[in-house]
């Protein structure tokens, strides 16, 4: 996979449905996780969309999530580039940089689906998720 730069969106509980009307939109396919599926037990979250992913015939993609468990939503701040790509694409240079004087909100490090992930909000104030595919 080459490096890709995609919009990541997040919703209030809502991001199933969104996620399926843009597919409506725009066709493709749609892969969706739940946070219950990744060992998160509370059931008022369990059902909730941790992850989802549309991939269009035009070779869009748009990312999407629900607020995750212990974050606020606040509408206006619910947009983030999400750089993604495997190892070797120069993504761990990149999330250097970009956190480089900006505010890491999650480390860069092996999360539970096994890729290298991070958060940072830049210093301009622009948020980004970097996720570095590890092999299976």
């Amino acid at each position: 996979m080459t490096s890709q730069l995609n919009p990541y969106l997040t919703f209030d509980g809502n991001a199933r449905q969104a996620m399926e009307f843009y597919q409506s939109v725009f066709g493709g396919q749609l892969q969706v996780s739940t946070f219950g599926e990744f060992g998160t037990s509370d059931p008022a979250v369990a059902d909730k969309v941790m992850h989802a992913r549309l991939n269009t015939d035009q070779g869009y993609t748009l990312m999407a999530s629900d607020t995750a468990p212990g974050m606020t939503y606040n509408p206006g701040d619910t947009i983030t580039c999400s750089l993604s790509g495997d190892p070797g694409d120069g993504l761990e240079e990149m999330w250097a940089k970009l956190s480089d004087g900006g505010t890491v909100t999650t480390p860069f490090e092996k999360q539970m689906w096994g890729d290298l992930y991070g958060m940072c909000v830049d210093r301009f104030g622009i948020p980004w998720m970097v996720n570095v595919a590890q092999p299976q």
